[in-house]
């Protein structure tokens, strides 16, 4: 028996409004030509830059389903260059696969599928483009932070050099220096009060200078003392 063609697609016709309630819009019956809308969840015609969407015009072709219907992209709102194309190309593949069979309510979800698809990728590539953008600003905020890589040898010069521009060094050397105890040669080398001090006490104890005997080998080497020029120029200055 013949198949009935245009019954048949007066039957997907009345099913398709159905199912697209409202948003089904049939432009004329002869041939059927009809549009339906497609959209990403995102879609909002109030904000330009979200989502994706146009509207697919289909015209039944004579002996629709058992040929493909005729398909044209309408409205595109986000479309990059060469969505259009990419579209109806993955819309034909899905004809060819639906052949013989009632196939609009097939095509319309294939194709809202794909548009999901496309907009997620492109919400990818954004993302990656923004996470890559704020890596490159954070990259150029760390260079602004970066010297001289720290070495120990590198810390410990910058450390002696930091030390002596800020005095640090001279005043831990005082500091040595007053914890320092002297021995006995260096107290008697640095402070002649001393020599002083042990005539003195001979004299109050009644004894003279003259009296006093040295002993010479005392100071049998006392060319050897390293004494500062500064000692003899002393008018104070008491010859050992």
């Amino acid at each position: 028996m013949e198949r009935n063609y245009r019954e048949d697609q007066g039957n997907e016709i009345e099913a398709l409004s159905a199912i697209y309630c409202g948003e089904l819009e049939v432009e004329h019956t002869e041939p059927y030509k009809f549009r339906l809308p497609i959209a990403t969840t995102e879609y909002d015609t109030e904000v330009e830059t979200e989502g994706l969407s146009c509207k697919l015009l289909f015209t039944y072709t004579e002996k629709y389903p058992d040929t493909g219907p005729l398909v044209e992209i309408e409205d595109p709102d986000n479309f990059h260059d060469g969505y259009e194309q990419e579209l109806l190309e993955h819309i034909h593949k899905t004809i060819e696969e639906n052949i013989g069979i009632e196939m609009i309510f097939s095509l319309v979800s294939s194709a809202q599928e794909w548009l999901n698809v496309k907009y997620d990728e492109l919400k990818n590539a954004a993302e990656n483009a923004k996470e890559e953008a704020k890596r490159k600003v954070d990259e150029e905020e760390m260079k602004k932070f970066e010297g001289t890589r720290v070495t120990v040898e590198t810390f410990m010069s910058w450390k002696s050099q930091f030390e002596l521009d800020m005095g640090i060094t001279e005043r831990k050397e005082k500091i040595a220096a007053e914890n320092r105890k002297l021995t006995g040669r260096e107290l008697f080398l640095s402070d002649n009060t001393l020599n002083e001090s042990d005539l003195k006490f001979l004299m109050d104890a009644g004894e003279s200078i003259e009296s006093v005997r040295i002993d010479e080998s005392l100071f049998q080497n006392i060319d050897d003392l390293e004494l500062d020029d500064s000692d003899t120029e002393d008018e104070d200055y008491v010859p050992e």
